[in-house]
């Protein structure tokens, strides 16, 4: 496949079935298949994905594509995990969240966790000397996990042989989305 083919790329999202972020999942989501990628929303369930907006108010509805103990995270070339606080939180706990995210960051291929996504991260142990950004109420989470917490509007690293893409808010989705875009269209470490 050339570097630039995105029509032949693949995304996996991870959500839960309730409280994910409208925007870190539908923009980003928009965005890939408008693009031509492959994206396919895995949750908890087969129950429709019921957003909220600024973790409060009811936002859109979505359609998973599978269930997370479906996903097989080897047919994927990036792992998408959006944040919202409830769906984070609860995400993380899920027992296929962290084998789906240690089968990226064993393998090379990217991540990339907005908001409060990176919890996943956290719960997989796989921060250790990468550094990342997050809503800033994860930071100490994250630094207790060995990760190097800034403030930044996009973080990408690229150590440990893997690409953690990471951001704060939905107010950042344009620089996230860059980046996004990036790790899909040239080759990653």
């Amino acid at each position: 496949m050339s570097t630039d083919d995105v029509s032949k790329r693949k995304v996996l999202v991870i959500v839960t079935n309730y409280g994910v972020e409208q925007d870190e999942l539908l923009v980003p989501q928009r965005h890939l298949e408008g693009w031509g990628a492959e994206v396919t929303l895995a949750a908890v369930s087969m129950d429709e994905i019921r957003t909220l907006v600024g973790d409060e108010k009811p936002g859109r509805t979505a359609r998973p594509t599978l269930t997370l103990s479906e996903a097989d995270p080897d047919g994927y070339d990036l792992l998408l995990i959006p944040g919202g606080t409830l769906n984070a939180d609860a995400l993380r706990q899920q027992s296929d969240t962290v084998r789906i995210v240690r089968s990226f960051t064993s393998s090379g291929r990217p991540v990339a966790a907005i908001c409060h996504g990176p919890w996943a991260l956290v719960e997989a142990d796989v921060v250790a000397d990468k550094k990342l950004t997050s809503y800033p109420s994860l930071k100490t989470d994250i630094r207790n996990a060995g990760g190097e917490w800034t403030d930044a509007a996009v973080v990408t690293d690229d150590e440990n042989g893997w690409r953690l893409i990471t951001s704060r808010t939905p107010g950042d989705l344009d620089d996230f989305l860059r980046a996004v875009d990036t790790a899909l269209t040239v080759d990653t470490p």
